[in-house]
């Protein structure tokens, strides 16, 4: 361990100084020692201090320490090159798991049965086993870079052995696959809850054309978040398509860009947006949405999401005869597993029909 001592030495002349010495031991060896003489006790404090704080932060670095997983959660929380790349869901559950009993265990000594405690204690507190399996797998995520990041020891292959015991006793899993699409008559209440919205116009704010974007989004399938991302230079005219930017994609964050055709109406309703913004539709996506929210449970429609507008696009091009494949350049999914599901979901049916007219 590093430490410093001033000594207070008189000259010849009268005036004094202070040499700072720094020394750090070893098994009762002095393994490091450098000094420097000041012509004042503030000026070797601060020296002492600093030399020490450089000689324990070069052995942090040397050896790989351990620290409680509520200090570790928070050196993500404040590492902006990490923060600001994580998603709205991952930060939530980070910002929770620093004020769980979890998080008082240290970051090499995680056991599976600290992470079964945990699980049940989410459980007994009304989270479901999805809900609970971002917990396992945010904390498997920000303890795989404590090493590579901060050079901390943190055992994060405890979570190979754990989930496989997790998934067992059904304290996590993955959610149920949605298959909710708005009726008719939901939809034409959304509409008018909509546009009954949109002539509110409180404090001179700019008024979201709601009802554009909600046909839109079911027309293109687009997400809301891309849907307010569009941009004019982007517009193709002549083929009636659009590039889509940066498309969701679990393998790849960035570069996922998509030529999409403008189907049915989806073209004219951007031809009608005014063109004095980059973006066809310069909103916030949050606001959007929010709006959209606040309409649907003031209309009491019950477990109605905006992300399920994407959904009803999908079932309406299926309905219309396009193949997986032709839903997919809509969509933008790239596995086809996923549109697959969607479809046997919501059209088993028809093979009845097939089977008549073949027969």
């Amino acid at each position: 361990m590093a430490s410093y001592t001033v000594e207070k030495r008189r000259l010849a002349s009268g005036e004094y100084r202070y040499k700072c010495v720094v020394r750090e031991k070893s098994k009762g060896k002095i393994i490091h020692n450098e000094s420097k003489t000041f012509s004042k006790r503030v000026l070797a404090d601060s020296w002492g201090k600093k030399q020490v704080n450089a000689i324990e932060q070069s052995r942090v670095t040397e050896t790989k320490e351990a620290v409680t997983l509520g200090t570790l959660l928070m050196m993500y929380y404040e590492n902006h090159e990490l923060w600001n790349a994580t998603g709205r869901t991952k930060q939530f559950v980070i910002k929770m798991l620093i004020d769980c009993d979890i998080a008082k265990v240290e970051s090499n000594e995680l056991k599976t049965s600290d992470l079964i405690e945990h699980c049940k204690n989410r459980r007994s507190a009304g989270a479901g086993p999805a809900t609970i399996y971002h917990d396992i797998a945010y904390l498997r995520s920000v303890m795989k870079k404590a090493g590579p990041v901060w050079n901390i020891d943190a055992n994060y292959k405890i979570f190979e052995d754990a989930v496989p015991v997790l998934i067992e006793m059904g304290l996590v899993g993955k959610s149920q696959k949605r298959t909710r699409r708005p009726t008719e008559n939901e939809l034409d209440k959304l509409r008018d809850g909509l546009q009954e919205r949109m002539s509110f116009r409180p404090n001179g704010k700019v008024r979201i054309p709601f009802l554009d974007i909600l046909d839109f989004s079911i027309l293109t399938c687009m997400r809301i978040g891309e849907v307010c991302k569009l941009r004019w230079d982007d517009l193709n005219e002549e083929h009636k398509t659009i590039l889509v930017r940066d498309r969701k994609d679990p393998r790849k964050k960035e570069g996922n860009h998509m030529v999409v055709p403008l189907l049915a109406g989806s073209f004219d309703i951007v031809l009608k947006q005014p063109k004095d913004d980059e973006f066809i539709f310069p909103y916030n996506p949050k606001s959007v949405s929010a709006g959209f929210q606040r309409v649907r449970n003031a209309l009491g429609i019950e477990d109605l999401r905006y992300h399920d507008l994407r959904r009803e696009g999908a079932s309406r091009l299926f309905e219309k005869g396009y193949s997986i494949e032709e839903v997919a350049q809509v969509t933008g999914h790239r596995n086809l597993n996923i549109l697959w599901q969607v479809y046997t979901q919501l059209f088993p049916h028809k093979l009845h029909d097939k089977f008549l007219s073949d027969g």
